[in-house]
């Protein structure tokens, strides 16, 4: 004998003997069942047309939904906390971007330095801010009336030997650390291009000029008002591999004039030249390119056959009160900031195509038989 509930189960046909549950055992199945079969043995009582008349109830929750029960409320501070995760992982990522191009700007592209003296006055003021260009003579040779930063290690002090250029991930290390203050950025200097390779550079003239290859130059664009050319004179030919370099304020200046008894008679290697600075950038009222001047764009400068003026006064004599223009490295705020304003287009497109790849990866699950949860899965991971 069965305990179900009558209606469940079609006739037994047409044997009389057949016996129909009684009441008494009908009541007592269905208590034990609990209520959740008899809410079921009533559905199944009121057959086809019950089923019609609650199609919602037949379809079972809607897609992307959890059943009444599931835990889908306990579930929402996980979404929150693994959002909040997503987020941190992206700013983490940001930051590291940006470090990284902050670092390579510096190392390889532009970097700030400080004026600290007037000996390149007035073209640099103290306190000055500018961008110096290191991958210029990447592209073109130095030119004379560049403006170049130049480390002095080795270059005018026989006791220090020249330092020897690094390879790439050495300069990247030492770019890094000396972003943050530590390190040793070296004695950088900067001064004006004068003498080229094989030039003759001399002082004076009849008109008191310094002359280049016996072409004399008119430099008053960019000296030091009232100052003279030069209070020193000098004659000699730049060595090859090296330049011959000048302060924009002559009187108080120590440049190549003052380095005659070392090595390479004052001149400095090409190989210690830093880069080329070509913008003041601050003070904003000081804001301005800095051209070669018009002087260093006469032909006969090329000409190293002409006729050099000649002179034998040593050098030195204002050598007490000579500045040599040490440049101190700017802040970091310019590389970072560049360094940030990079990354965020940078963190912007990998983002982009990690969300592209998990797209791909769940159209493939969903392809291979994942179906809606695989699909939901993606999404939640795309969220």
């Amino acid at each position: 004998m069965r305990g179900v509930t009558p209606g469940a189960e079609p006739d037994a046909g047409s044997d009389d003997n057949a016996e129909s549950p009684s009441p008494d055992l009908d009541q007592a199945a269905t208590s034990a069942a609990g209520p959740a079969d008899a809410d079921a043995g009533a559905q199944r009582q009121a057959g086809p047309a019950g089923s019609a008349a609650s199609p919602d109830d037949a379809k079972g929750p809607a897609a992307g939904e959890a059943p009444a029960g599931s835990g889908t409320a306990g579930r929402k501070p996980v979404v929150r906390r693994s959002r909040g995760a997503r987020f941190l992982r992206e700013l983490v990522i940001l930051v590291v971007i940006a470090l990284v191009i902050a670092v390579v700007i510096k190392t390889y592209a532009i970097q700030a330095f400080f004026i600290p003296s007037g000996s390149m006055e007035n073209t640099l003021e103290i306190n000055d801010r500018v961008l110096v260009n290191k991958i210029v003579y990447d592209t073109r040779s130095i030119h004379r009336g560049d403006i170049v930063v130049f480390n002095g290690d080795g270059s005018w002090d026989p006791a220090e030997p020249l330092p020897a250029n690094s390879n790439f991930a050495e300069k990247f290390v030492s770019g890094f650390a000396s972003m943050f203050g530590f390190g040793h950025p070296g004695d950088i200097l900067i001064k004006r291009v004068i003498g080229l390779p094989g030039d003759t550079v001399a002082c004076c003239d009849a008109e008191g000029r310094v002359t280049v290859n016996g072409v004399p130059l008119n430099e008053q664009s960019y000296l030091y008002p009232g100052a003279a050319p030069s209070q020193d004179r000098f004659n000699i030919i730049v060595p090859q591999g090296r330049l011959w370099v000048m302060g924009d304020n002559r009187s108080i200046s120590d440049d190549s004039r003052d380095h005659e008894g070392d090595p390479g008679g004052g001149t400095v290697p090409e190989n210690s030249v830093i880069g080329r600075a070509f913008v003041i950038i601050w003070p904003p009222g000081r804001w301005r390119i800095l051209p070669i001047p018009a002087t260093f764009e006469q032909p006969k400068l090329n000409s190293s056959s002409s006729t050099a003026a000649a002179g034998t006064t040593p050098a030195g004599a204002n050598a007490d009160a000579v500045l040599s223009a040490r440049l101190e490295p700017s802040s970091p705020a310019l590389p970072l900031s560049l360094g940030f304003a990079a990354a965020i287009p940078v963190s912007w497109l990998q983002r982009k195509v990690r969300r592209r790849a998990a797209r791909r990866r769940a159209a493939r699950r969903v392809g291979g038989g994942g179906g809606r949860p695989a699909l939901a899965a993606s999404r939640r991971e795309l969220t």
